[in-house]
């Protein structure tokens, strides 16, 4: 389901509550980062068919706060792809009350591997068109 406001469908939307805020009265970096994570291992797991964990975050940059009760959507597609790890760029946008457009929060790539049973990587299953 997509609207007029954010165009595509997100991977995982959540409402920061008051317990997230730090002394400035934002939402702490360490909140959007979980959501993340959280985010970007939903689609890993699909892609790896069972439990991934993350491995690796590359360069991430605050572009504006996040605040208390903001609609944050989370966004996330395949960077890239090896034989046992996943790398997915995950996108959060912001859609808060008086603003009729998306506000670009932080961005990020999440590498994830795929997992066995004793927490060793395993071979991703074969690329599905």
């Amino acid at each position: 389901m997509t609207d007029t406001l954010f165009p595509r469908d997100p991977i995982l939307r959540v409402v920061p509550m008051p317990s997230d805020i730090n002394s400035n009265g934002h939402i702490f970096g360490g909140w959007v980062l979980s959501q993340m994570d959280i985010a970007g291992g939903i689609l890993a797991g699909r892609i790896a068919d069972g439990p991934v964990a993350t491995v690796a975050i590359e360069t991430m940059k605050f572009i504006a706060p996040i605040l208390v009760r903001d609609l944050v959507s989370l966004y996330a597609t395949v960077a890239r792809r090896g034989r046992t790890s996943v790398a997915i760029n995950i996108e959060v946008m912001a859609e808060r009350a008086g603003v009729n457009h998306p506000i670009p929060l932080t961005s990020a790539i999440f590498t994830f591997v795929a997992i066995d049973e004793q927490a060793r990587p395993r071979p991703l299953p074969p690329e599905t068109d």
